[in-house]
């Protein structure tokens, strides 16, 4: 793969961004009959989940790279993710209840978050020892949600996403192994770590 396209892919595709994408689709695709909340308000809760799973961790990381923290905000060194990645997961979590607290959100709002925290967390626990694929962490998870959702929504006729999902999944991965942020291994253990939690988390939760 041309690395110029996976540096676009591995930034367009950054794990701080699929819960924004994720959401998008939950929020513009899914049918009435699951949400309750009003289309003309739905951009608010997609604004607030881009603001407090992107913007926060971003200026986090920003400020970290700035205090001599971490080398840059792509983190390549295993030993400079710790904090970020706590962090990171601390704010997912706090989206979670947020989400949950207010009676206002439908429950698959914070089921889909309390998913993608528990995910940082795994890759945070991960990496305290290997460097794994934080982006195939997120694609996995990203992919093993869509069709969760297909599951237990059929009518949404989630096919075409989850098309999409696994075709950029493919790409995704590729341009990082292109780009030798991470050995094959490390890409598929992330992409298998993932899309397993997710599916086994979804499991637990929903039976």
């Amino acid at each position: 793969m041309n690395r110029s396209l996976a540096q676009v892919l591995s930034i367009v595709f950054h794990p701080l961004l699929l819960p924004t994408y994720l959401f998008a689709v939950i929020l513009y695709y899914m049918p009435e009959s699951m949400l309750t909340l009003p289309m003309r308000v739905r951009w608010v809760v997609l604004a607030m989940i881009f603001f407090t799973t992107f913007i926060i961790p971003g200026i986090a990381a920003y400020a970290m790279v700035r205090f001599g923290h971490l080398d840059s905000v792509e983190m390549n060194k295993r030993e400079q993710r710790s904090l970020p990645l706590f962090f990171t997961a601390v704010c997912y979590s706090a989206t979670a209840y947020l989400l949950y607290s207010e009676a206002a959100f439908d429950a698959i709002f914070y089921f889909l978050m309390g998913i993608v925290a528990t995910s940082v967390f795994f890759t945070y626990a991960v990496s305290q020892f290997w460097k794994i694929s934080a982006h195939g962490v997120g694609m996995g998870g990203g992919l093993g949600l869509l069709l969760v959702l297909n599951n237990i929504a059929p009518e949404a006729r989630l096919v075409f996403p989850i098309a999409v999902a696994m075709f950029l999944t493919g790409a995704v991965l590729s341009a990082r192994l292109a780009l030798q942020a991470h050995t094959p291994a490390q890409v598929y253990a992330g992409f298998g770590g993932g899309f397993v939690l997710t599916l086994v988390a979804a499991s637990v939760a929903l039976y």
